[in-house]
């Protein structure tokens, strides 16, 4: 349930609307036989009780409808229950003074009346202030968490675009060109094509926060084209992706990260190759698992990659990255974003 911090709030305009209703009332001569101390004490409980009750209908709408999407249907729902409430709630205090006297006097239909819109007058305002503050906070938690994600974006782009630069890499890439040159012209052409793909992708794509199945595959077989031409049969890419599934999405370089953590922390031989497999299941998540077979020595890792994948999901509102190791097998299980969501909410995440 949503906790309201409106200490402050309801200290301060309990008192405002009490001193409201006492001017209101003693002009009208509405009191009768109390003294002002009387008269100041009911009036507080009175509008404490319909303070109290409206209260819990606006956590109630904030669980029901969260958020800035939906501030139509909460607003709709809010106006609808807390005047219900208080037309009843104001009804019945008028009718247990007027059927008691409580104040020297029976009431006429003309001071029901005047009791609920005098409680609906007073509640309008109310209403105003929570709801303006439960915007700004979502907008501001809004425009924090797409910054924070814009960061993330960024940081990944950096991250891919070092890991790929990196003099190790480059020696790799450009020692696996210059012997398909002489050895083998037609796979050296296929070899800058693919390299010249891998960038394109990192250079472009990442700028979205978004990307479908259907590219980061793409991007996926050429970057494994890199991976398969240097190690050979020591590494082999098995995919399982349903047409239905393409154009369900994911943050862009997200399997990439995956499949260089793999090759990062495993042994790739031929004769103990390294099996990396890329499915998914029925209720839209897609794995990527590999063999486990860790390198003697081992590489230290502060485990940016994965985090930073967490991260996105985590900002973007989605379901938690999930990771599995055993004795055999690295399991991470990511959820594929439905694009009709995306659609609906006119792209906004």
């Amino acid at each position: 349930m949503t906790k309201l911090n409106d200490k402050w709030l309801r200290i301060i305009g309990v008192p405002i609307i009490t001193l409201v209703a006492l001017v209101i009332y003693h002009e009208g001569n509405a009191f009768g036989r109390l003294d002002i101390h009387s008269e100041i004490i009911h009036s507080v409980f009175a509008i404490v009780v319909l303070w109290e009750i409206n209260r819990l209908v606006i956590i109630k709408s904030r669980d029901k409808y969260p958020g800035i999407k939906l501030t139509g249907k909460r607003v709709s729902f809010l106006l609808f229950r807390t005047f219900i409430l208080t037309i009843g709630i104001r009804f019945t205090f008028s009718f247990f003074y007027s059927f008691t006297q409580f104040w020297g006097y029976s009431f006429t239909a003309q001071r029901y009346l005047f009791n609920i819109i005098f409680g609906l007058v007073m509640l309008l305002p109310i209403l105003a202030i929570y709801e303006g503050i439960y915007l700004y906070k979502q907008w501001w938690k809004t425009h924090y968490e797409a910054e924070r994600l814009k960061k993330e974006n960024l940081q990944t782009q950096l991250d891919s675009l070092k890991s790929q630069i990196q003099p190790h890499f480059l020696f790799n890439s450009l020692s696996t060109l210059s012997s398909l040159v002489t050895e083998d012209p037609k796979k050296a052409e296929r070899f800058i094509e693919e390299l010249s793909s891998v960038y394109r992708y990192l250079l472009q794509n990442n700028e979205q926060p978004l990307t479908t199945l259907d590219n980061e595959l793409q991007f996926i077989d050429a970057y494994f084209h890199l991976l398969q031409t240097r190690f050979g049969n020591g590494i082999v890419l098995e995919k399982d992706i349903p047409a239905d599934k393409l154009s369900y999405l994911i943050p862009p370089l997200t399997l990439q990260l995956l499949v260089e953590n793999a090759v990062k922390h495993n042994v790739i031989l031929a004769s103990q190759p390294l099996k990396i497999s890329i499915f998914t299941d029925k209720s839209n998540n897609l794995f990527v698992v590999n063999n486990l077979q860790k390198k003697t020595k081992s590489i230290p890792s502060d485990k940016t990659g994965l985090a930073n994948i967490s991260s996105k999901y985590r900002l973007l509102g989605q379901s938690h990255v999930v990771v599995r190791q055993t004795e055999t097998i690295f399991q991470v299980m990511i959820p594929l974003i439905n694009p009709s969501i995306i659609s609906a909410t006119n792209g906004e995440l």
